[in-house]
């Protein structure tokens, strides 16, 4: 009889972007730019450590090594579709005639 199929443990959604409040000035663009590209460098670094733990027969399941792997594409997919549109306004508000 095969092993059961466990579920997968629950994990916590970290978004890319968070809404901070704009009370005193709110923070700046580039601050809010470097957050993103670290959460996305650390989905890359945990998928890429899982791999490792597979490879190495540390213990590590595959479906946990595809489910990373899937994560950090999906966080740098939507990574570059955010810096997208925002290049996108940016040439927009330069193409405006004051």
């Amino acid at each position: 009889m095969p092993a059961p199929i466990l579920p997968v443990a629950h994990t916590i959604a970290v978004p890319l972007f968070e809404a901070k409040p704009a009370g005193a000035g709110g923070a700046p663009f580039q601050s809010v730019f470097s957050e993103a590209v670290k959460k996305v460098e650390a989905f890359q670094h945990n998928a890429q450590l899982s791999a490792d733990r597979f490879l190495n027969g540390e213990g590590e399941e595959i479906h946990k090594v595809a489910l990373a792997a899937q994560q950090a594409d999906l966080s740098f997919q939507m990574f570059l579709q955010v810096r997208n549109k925002v290049i996108s306004a940016y040439q927009e508000i330069m193409r405006m005639q004051i």
